[in-house]
C-alpha cells in the first residue's frame, strides 16, 4: 500500500493523493470525517460506504466523483486501490472492522470510541505494530478552540500550578433520541460515558497525565432512556491534579465548558466550539481558512483570581481558533513519513482504561485503581 512504511521502517514515496475508504455515513461520517478528508491536501475521498439508498445520494451530491458501495466486502474487495480506512460506522462494529482493515494492509483512523475494553484496543495497536501500520483514533476535541487554549495557559504557566480541572460536556436533551447510541444493549457500547466521556476523558489525560484513581456516578435520568445519560467522573492523575468532568444530556442551565484552578490563577471558559456547528450547517473550512474556528470576543473565556469572571472578574483571554483540520493534515503526514499518528491506539487504551474504572466505580460504588484487575466489567 502506497504511504505505508516498508519493513525496514522506510516509508514508500506516497501517491498523490492517497485514497480513503470511508465507512459509513450517518452523523460522525458526513459531518465530520468525509469533509475534513475532502478538504485535506494529499487525500481524496474515494469510497464511502453506506447501505442506505437516501446516504448514497447524499454522498455523491457532496462529494462529487465518490464512489458509494453497499458493504464492507465491496470496499475491502478493493484494498489494493485504497490507503486508508476511516471507521465511522456505530461502536459495536469498531474492532472488527479495524481489525479487517489492518489484516488487509490498510492503515486505519477509528472514530471514537476506538474499542470497548483497554484491552481491545492494545490487541489493535500490536496488530498494527506487527503490519507496520498507522492506527489512530479519532479524537477531534483535541483540536477544539477552548482545549488547545486550555493546553497554551497551562503549558505557559499562566495558572501557576494546576490543582482542579473542570470539564462540562452539557446538553439539554429531556427527551431521548433513540437509536444505538441510546441503547441499554452493552454490545451498542451507547451511553454518554463511552459517547461524550471519551472526549472529556482524552483530554484530561492529554493535559494531565495518567490517572491514578477513578470515581464516577452515572445515571439514566430520562423518561424511556436505556443508558446513562448524565454521568460525572473524578481523576485522580498521577501527577496530582484532580480532573472532575460531567457529560449530560439533562442540564436545564448549561455550565463553564472548562474551570481550571491554579495556585496563582483561574480561567473559566463558557460555550462551545465553533466548527461542529459550522459542520453542520454545511460549512467547510476551506471556504474561509483564516476565519475557521474563530469565535467573537464575547465568548472568549476569563483569567484571574479572587472574583467571578460572570461579575467582571479576571481578564478576556483569546480564544484560540478551533482546528479540526489539523487532524487530518497529521494523519496525511504521518502516512507519507511513517511518523506516529496524531492520536495513538495506545493513547485511546489509556483513556478506556478509565472509562472501564468509571463503570466499575459507578457500578460498586467505590473508587477504583486504574491498574487494578476489574471483573466487573
Amino acid at each position: 500500500m502506497d504511504g505505508t512504511p516498508d519493513t525496514d521502517g522506510t516509508p514508500d514515496t506516497p501517491r498523490t493523493p492517497l485514497r480513503v475508504g470511508l465507512i459509513g455515513y450517518g452523523l460522525a461520517g458526513s459531518v465530520f470525517h468525509a469533509p475534513l478528508i475532502a478538504g485535506t491536501e494529499g487525500l481524496v475521498l474515494d469510497t464511502v460506504v453506506t447501505a442506505n439508498p437516501d446516504r448514497q445520494r447524499q454522498a455523491a451530491a457532496e462529494h462529487p466523483g465518490v464512489r458509494t458501495v453497499p458493504d464492507t466486502d465491496a470496499l475491502f474487495a478493493r484494498a489494493a486501490e485504497l490507503d486508508l480506512i476511516v471507521i465511522a460506522s456505530p461502536n459495536r462494529t469498531h474492532v472488527a472492522l479495524a481489525r479487517t482493515a489492518l489484516e488487509a494492509g490498510l492503515p486505519v483512523v477509528v472514530d471514537k470510541p476506538l474499542a470497548a475494553r483497554a484491552a481491545e484496543a492494545e490487541e489493535l495497536a500490536e496488530l498494527a505494530e506487527e503490519r507496520g501500520l498507522l492506527i489512530s483514533a479519532f479524537q477531534n476535541r483535541r483540536w477544539d478552540n477552548d482545549f488547545r487554549t486550555v493546553q497554551r495557559l497551562v503549558r505557559d504557566g499562566a495558572l501557576g500550578e494546576v490543582y482542579r480541572f473542570e470539564s462540562r460536556f452539557e446538553r439539554w436533551r429531556p427527551r431521548p433520541k433513540g437509536g444505538w447510541r441510546e441503547s441499554g444493549d452493552p454490545a451498542e457500547i451507547g451511553g454518554l460515558l463511552y459517547d461524550l466521556g471519551s472526549h472529556v476523558v482524552d483530554q484530561a489525560l492529554a493535559l494531565f497525565g495518567p490517572a491514578a484513581t477513578v470515581y464516577a456516578e452515572t445515571d439514566v435520568r430520562r423518561p424511556g432512556a436505556e443508558a446513562d445519560d448524565d454521568t460525572f467522573i473524578a481523576i485522580t492523575h498521577t501527577s496530582g491534579v484532580r480532573s472532575h468532568l460531567w457529560v449530560s444530556a439533562t442540564t436545564a442551565q448549561l455550565g463553564p465548558r472548562f474551570r481550571v484552578l491554579g495556585s496563582v490563577a483561574g480561567y473559566v471558559k463558557y460555550g462551545l466550539d465553533p466548527q461542529e456547528a459550522a459542520l453542520r450547517e454545511g460549512r467547510r473550512p476551506a471556504d474561509d481558512r483564516a476565519a475557521w474556528g474563530v469565535e467573537p470576543e464575547c465568548a472568549w473565556g476569563r483569567l484571574g483570581s479572587g472574583e467571578s469572571p460572570l461579575t467582571g472578574g479576571g481578564d478576556p483571554v483569546r480564544t484560540l481558533p478551533g482546528d479540526y483540520p489539523a487532524y487530518y493534515a497529521a494523519i496525511a503526514e504521518a502516512l507519507r513519513t511513517g511518523g506516529e499518528p496524531p492520536v495513538t491506539a495506545r493513547e485511546a487504551a489509556e483513556a478506556l482504561r478509565v472509562l472501564e474504572a468509571a463503570r466499575v466505580s459507578a457500578t460498586e460504588g467505590r473508587t477504583v485503581r486504574v491498574r487494578e484487575e476489574v471483573s466487573a466489567v
